[in-house]
């Protein structure tokens, strides 16, 4: 395992930001499972978790403008970090960000033991939550949360809830499930009202 300090990381027209290696899932299809970085970036095991004034310093060599979107996602959940990703986010839009997207799992409300979606309100344009799986028992099989069977539940409603408070809002899962759950997912997102998008799993 190489670790590095790689906060930002440019994929496409998109940026990255790498805040922490904590996570209370171990997803079976994980990309941390398959090596050090991701889409070809330095190592983001992190030396040591980044203050505010290092994300700060380092997005200020980014012309953050010129980037379409700029995603809260790394080597760990997000969420962990919650009043850094506001800080942050509060400065991407100070210095001309149009969009910001959390890629999240979801279990926020069971980090912090209450709920948190309102703590997104004003900060990010769009929530990506990993779906995972269209029924408990799967879900919990590939994603595996230290929360166990609480996990699949609290995922959902965090995700209704953030519609209250975040602009968009969708699922997400990966095209390695079995067809039958790809079927169970779409069904689940549809009943709550959720767009529902299937990415290509990268290893």
């Amino acid at each position: 395992m190489k670790k590095a300090m790689t906060i930002s990381y440019a994929v496409g027209k998109n940026l990255y930001l790498n805040l922490t290696n904590r996570c209370p899932c171990a997803c079976t299809f994980c990309i941390r499972s398959f090596g050090d970085g991701a889409y070809g970036s330095d190592p983001l095991w992190l030396e040591h978790e980044p203050s505010y004034e290092e994300v700060c310093a380092d997005l200020r060599q980014r012309d953050l403008p010129s980037y379409q979107e700029v995603v809260f996602c790394g080597f760990g959940e997000p969420t962990e970090r919650m009043e850094l990703l506001q800080q942050v986010a509060a400065y991407l839009k100070a210095h001309g960000v149009s969009c910001i997207r959390l890629n999240t799992n979801g279990l926020a409300d069971l980090i912090y033991g209450k709920p948190m979606a309102h703590a997104l309100q004003g900060y990010v344009d769009v929530v990506s939550v990993s779906l995972n799986a269209g029924t408990a028992a799967e879900y919990e099989a590939v994603t595996r949360p230290k929360f166990g069977a609480a996990a699949f539940p609290a995922m959902q409603q965090f995700a209704v809830a953030c519609k209250q408070y975040v602009p968009k809002v969708m699922f997400s899962v990966v095209d390695v499930l079995p067809e039958s759950e790809l079927e169970a997912a779409k069904e689940l997102a549809a009943k709550l009202d959720i767009p529902l998008r299937i990415r290509k799993f990268d290893s």
